[in-house]
């Protein structure tokens, strides 16, 4: 059975045979999905990536809900996509909403599918917050030589050259990524990274920025200014502080770009800080409304 791609879209007349009974061979993934979501078609490309990868090791079952109510009803599916994970003839797992990709490579993983090149990527990530950037770079090296086809990795690399500085090889880099990896939660963060560092570059700088604002506090573009090369540091509780000031006291400073970057920015926080998030969306409310 090794080496062939087993992803299957399956109705009501063939799921017992090509979902349950294989089950007692390989781990089965069925998806249930709506053709008209937008996630469930994300989700789709996600398991379709990964049952190429990993070719014979499980199945992907893909079921429309519209087509197959009674699999719907059986599965007691209210939520698409909805992933069931079905082994030895057993409905096992249930996952509700889309999975991302380390998600659904972490469910995968629970099923003994692993993923060598993920474990590189995880072992470089805790060099490179230790500081050994050299060896994270060596690591993720091995692991895309390993995987080509993991597009984590070269995501990983991207993040790696932002903290380093390397702003030039980040954007050639994300901008060489398949669209859905660009369009995805992490790809959306990387890509306002590479944003917010690109016009911190084009700023004074947070020294200059600094004594502009000690000696005129009401200096708007230099706050403004300011929070953004706080937030190319990742000090976004700071930075969100200079910008709530000018959406406060300058709030047609050039139209309103305070109030814009911070919604892009609580929208970049959202996956990453949620607790941040919600702090900084109930102050901007508050003064939005006063």
């Amino acid at each position: 059975m090794s080496g062939d791609v087993y992803a299957f879209e399956v109705s009501e007349g063939n799921f017992a045979e090509t979902v349950v009974q294989n089950s007692h061979q390989l781990p089965v993934v069925a998806v249930f999905l709506g053709m008209w979501s937008e996630h469930c078609m994300l989700q789709d490309q996600i398991f379709t990536q990964l049952a190429t990868e990993h070719a014979g090791r499980f199945i992907f079952a893909k079921v429309d809900i519209d087509m197959n109510p009674e699999l719907r009803k059986e599965y007691q599916v209210e939520t698409v996509p909805t992933t069931i994970v079905f082994r030895n003839g057993v409905a096992e797992r249930t996952e509700l909403g889309v999975l991302e990709m380390d998600e659904a490579r972490a469910l995968l993983k629970d099923y003994g599918i692993s993923f060598p090149a993920d474990d590189l990527r995880h072992e470089a990530r805790a060099k490179h917050i230790a500081g050994d950037t050299p060896a994270a770079i060596v690591l993720l090296t091995q692991a895309i030589q390993l995987d080509p086809r993991n597009t984590r990795v070269a995501m990983d690399m991207v993040q790696i050259f932002l903290d380093i500085g390397q702003l030039d090889n980040a954007r050639g880099l994300f901008a060489r990524l398949p669209e859905r990896d660009q369009n995805s939660e992490l790809g959306k963060q990387l890509l306002g990274q590479i944003n917010i560092i690109g016009l911190a570059l084009k700023t004074a700088g947070i020294d200059a920025l600094q004594a502009q604002l000690a000696a005129d506090a009401d200096d708007a573009q230099a706050r403004f200014d300011l929070a953004v090369c706080l937030m190319a540091q990742h000090d976004y509780q700071q930075a969100m502080d200079h910008l709530l000031h000018v959406v406060q006291h300058r709030p047609d400073f050039r139209d309103g770009a305070a109030r814009e970057m911070m919604v892009a920015v609580l929208q970049l926080l959202g996956g990453s800080q949620p607790e941040l998030a919600r702090e900084y969306q109930k102050q901007l409310s508050n003064v939005l409304a006063s």
